[in-house]
């Protein structure tokens, strides 16, 4: 019989083959319950402010809410929930903030799959057993056999600041790299803003995202508008709409030139296994700059980064060895073909592929959340994608389910023209 957590990967797996019928972006960020909560946090927030002028909201009413709209979406039963403020508003600004950041929830991606018979009967789940999935009450129930500690226990002070260090790092590693992947991504933007510190507060978030919201643009991409206005010295740079920002221009230069950063490994070093490694590093060393060696934060990305960065040389090997193991003894031509069924070897010229892989936290069957990114790059398909490119198939044998991959496709920055195939 198939497990819950098996229907949930054969759910993403679906996901990753017939994308194009879910989303018109190349690039799609599916959440779990962690991002749904913040989008559904910052959505009532908005909605706050346009009805009562307060960038602000509770943390009962962000609960409450949340639960209503579990229910809500998966047609479950709420005749007995009182419907909160404005729902119609929030509802409408959740999935407006979702897809102006590429994303879908989970509920959305199950929905789909199952409404065009994507999977087969026996992999269905049910609205209930989804809505406990994301409220994590399925993971509790199956770990209720375990010995827990006792009431009497008490976790030390130590303990608890490193637990919360480590949820951080990984946040924020995991954060740099989404948004590597996905411009649009903003609640990525919004976990690393200021980690660390650039004195990007809450005042500074709000002003970017009140500014990016005039010039339907996202938070980043409006960060990285005006820093170039202002070193270009534009016409632009007296309008008044970047008056909220002027105070921000060294934090958010900082912000931006690192970003840029990591998009000259990505597009310079041709090799995955060296530009993650060297990504990673980067990141690192960003993140722990300023702090002593025994700061429980510095000691938790130092763990991220050796987990990850050994994840790719895992990943990498397993795939060289699998395409040696099955090319053996085929000419150069053909091997190409097979790594590349679905492109011709004319569309491949010029290009070179670098891909990142890291990890995607799942902590029993609580999906935390799952990022992918698909290239815009001749007729590439997704089963190309999950077959060939991340071997989700090879790393399901393994073991390693929580393995996930990003990959961009660029073009070679040589000008010479590559030879004609004859």
């Amino acid at each position: 019989m198939i497990t819950f957590q098996q229907k949930i990967l054969n759910l993403v797996k679906c996901f990753r083959r017939q994308w194009r019928l879910f989303s018109n972006s190349e690039r799609t960020t599916v959440c779990g319950a962690d991002c749904m909560l913040m989008a559904l946090q910052l959505s009532m927030a908005e909605v706050n402010k346009q009805h009562h002028g307060d960038f602000t909201v509770s943390l009962s009413d962000v609960l409450e809410t949340w639960n209503y709209l579990l229910h809500d979406k998966l047609g479950l039963s709420y005749e007995n929930m009182k419907e909160p403020e404005d729902y119609a508003d929030v509802k409408k600004a959740y999935h407006t903030f979702l897809a102006k950041s590429n994303m879908l929830d989970l509920v959305d991606i199950c929905q789909k799959c199952y409404s065009l018979g994507l999977l087969p009967e026996d992999e269905s789940i049910a609205p209930v057993q989804l809505l406990e999935f994301i409220s994590g009450i399925t993971n509790v129930q199956e770990n209720s056999g375990s010995v827990l500690p006792t009431p009497s226990t008490q976790v030390d002070r130590q303990g608890q600041e490193n637990v919360k260090a480590s949820i951080l790092a990984k946040k924020s590693v995991c954060s740099y790299l989404s948004l590597l992947v996905n411009s649009k991504d903003d609640l990525a933007l919004a976990h690393i803003l200021n980690v660390p510190d650039r004195g990007l507060g809450r005042e500074a978030f709000t002003n970017l995202k009140h500014a990016s919201q005039k010039k339907e643009m996202s938070i980043f991409l409006m960060a990285t508008s005006f820093i170039r206005t202002i070193e270009l010295g534009g016409r632009d740079c007296a309008s008044p709409l970047y008056d909220p920002l002027r105070a921000l221009v060294k934090g958010l230069s900082s912000f931006v030139t690192f970003i840029d950063k990591l998009q000259e490994i990505v597009g310079e070093i041709l090799n995955p296994r060296i530009a993650g490694g060297r990504i990673l590093s980067t990141v690192k060393m960003h993140l722990i700059k300023g702090r002593s060696n025994g700061d429980p934060f510095c000691q938790a990305v130092e763990e991220v980064v050796r987990d990850l960065d050994l994840k790719i040389k895992n990943i990498i090997d397993s795939q060289q060895e699998i395409l040696t193991a099955s090319t053996t003894g085929v000419s150069p031509t053909r091997k190409s073909c097979c790594i590349v069924n679905t492109l011709t070897l004319k569309q491949l010229q010029g290009l070179s592929v670098v891909w990142h892989v890291f990890f995607l936290h799942v902590t029993g069957d609580n999906l935390s959340y799952m990022r992918h990114y698909f290239p815009p790059i001749g007729n590439i398909t997704a089963v190309l994608v999950l077959k060939r490119i991340c071997g989700l198939r090879t790393l399901t044998n393994l073991g390693m389910l929580e393995v996930h991959c990003n990959f961009t496709v660029y073009r070679n920055p040589s000008n010479k023209k590559a030879p004609q195939s004859k």
